[in-house]
């Protein structure tokens, strides 16, 4: 869990921002702690009443606003009754219980995130001190959270707190929500300061599962002539849709020229970040995938993003993986001779022919046993066969009754032997 607490100068800016998000449907307001209503039961006035009384009791303080936001990561799926307890907890430890205070959840990112504005004037008029309040009491009662709900650490999300670094919503566009500027740049802007690409295929590799992509367009064309970029928003097929934006536009200057200087300096530091990721794949096969699908698949169980590229005749020509935990690129090939595209055909052919191999053997095993028991039988045949023709013919030969028997009208009469009379 991430936290990050402001000081505004204004409860009213703060509590605005917030309810501007739910009136265009990208957040809701789950609680309203120490009200006397429901949030649900109070407008934006209401809302700002409860912390403007408790502000006018004191006329000196010049910070009187706290907004706070927990970050969670995007592995997590957390029900709204278990934010709302994170978000009690988080606020009684860091000693802002008694407060009212606002609990916003907002839907607009990559990542479940909670807004909570509260005030710092107490009922007596006392202001509670929130200086460096981020780095002592919300960091020690952050981490003590973090394990009795089970949430994945700040030091695991690779967040930067009290740097200057902010963390980025990224969010995934959709051509036809929201101000199409706004979403690429949001996505763009994180992109191009935290993840680690050394080429222009690799940036949009990036960009790509994010629904985004920097466009040099046609190489006969005035911008490609002219060392231009603009970047487009991806329906769901991949298709480029929407106004194109200047590169020039967007507030991190991500024009052609500082790529390439960021491709310059980014080579070196991927160099360490390759082994998690070639581990993430050989850890993939070794559950044997049986094609490229589920391949890709069980990567992105892995945080791995894969982008395949194919020639018109669908043939696979290269691959390009997109560690989201290390926020680093890789063409296959870079990866080493086993992950290049070609390579990964053969090992998953391989996988599968060792599979067969293995069914074949357990078949040929059940069908030896069975050509035994057969020549067995043949054996047995062999010595009973003789003495039961052997005996067949005695009892024919001999059994002259059965030959009687068999004549039709029962038993053959005997011939009675006349006897010779003797002369007197």
């Amino acid at each position: 869990m991430v936290a990050k607490i402001t000081t505004p100068k204004s409860i009213e800016a703060a509590l605005n921002y917030n309810e501007k998000k739910v009136q265009k449907g990208k957040a809701v307001c789950l609680h309203a702690a120490n009200y006397l209503k429901d949030a649900k039961q109070m407008n934006f006035y209401q809302k700002l009443a409860g912390f403007e009384r408790l502000n006018s009791l004191n006329e000196r303080a010049t910070t009187k606003t706290l907004h706070i936001s927990l970050n969670f990561s995007p592995s997590e799926k957390l029900q709204d009754d278990k934010l709302l307890k994170i978000a009690e907890l988080y606020m009684n430890k860091i000693g802002f219980g008694e407060q009212p205070f606002l609990v916003y959840k907002h839907e607009d990112a990559g990542h479940p995130h909670i807004h909570i504005v509260s005030n710092t004037i107490k009922a007596d008029g006392s202001r509670i001190n929130t200086h460096n309040i981020g780095r002592n009491q919300s960091e020690t009662e952050r981490k003590e959270i973090e394990l009795l709900f089970g949430l994945v650490r700040a030091e695991k999300q690779g967040q930067l707190r009290n740097t200057g670094i902010k963390p980025v919503d990224i969010t995934k566009a959709v051509y036809g929500k929201g101000e199409t500027k706004n979403a690429i740049s949001n996505i763009v802007g994180a992109v191009f300061s935290q993840y680690k690409f050394a080429s222009l295929p690799e940036f949009n590799a990036a960009l790509k599962q994010f629904n985004v992509v920097a466009d040099r367009g046609k190489e006969a064309g005035r911008i490609y002539k002219n060392r231009g970029l603009v970047y487009r928003i991806l329906d769901a097929n991949g298709n480029k849709v929407g106004v194109p934006i200047k590169a020039s536009s967007i507030g991190c200057k991500p024009i052609l020229a500082n790529l390439e200087k960021k491709f310059e300096t980014n080579e070196p530091l991927k160099e360490p970040l390759k082994q998690r990721t070639k581990t993430a794949i050989d850890n993939c096969f070794a559950a044997s995938p049986k094609s490229m699908k589920d391949l890709v698949t069980a990567l992105e169980r892995q945080q791995v993003y894969t982008v395949l590229r194919q020639n018109a005749e669908g043939r696979l020509y290269g691959v390009t993986f997109v560690d989201n935990q290390t926020k680093a690129v890789f063409n296959g090939s870079d990866l080493g001779k086993g992950y290049s595209a070609a390579a990964l055909h053969s090992r998953l052919a391989t996988a599968n022919e060792n599979t067969l191999n293995q069914e074949d053997s357990k078949t040929g095993s059940s069908s030896g046993s069975l050509q035994k028991e057969n020549q067995h039988q043949k054996q047995q045949e062999k010595i009973i066969t003789p003495s039961t023709k052997t005996e067949s013919i005695l009892d024919v030969l001999l059994s002259t009754k059965e030959q009687y028997d068999n004549v039709p009208g029962g038993l053959m009469k005997k011939k009675r032997k006349k006897k010779k009379r003797r002369d007197l």
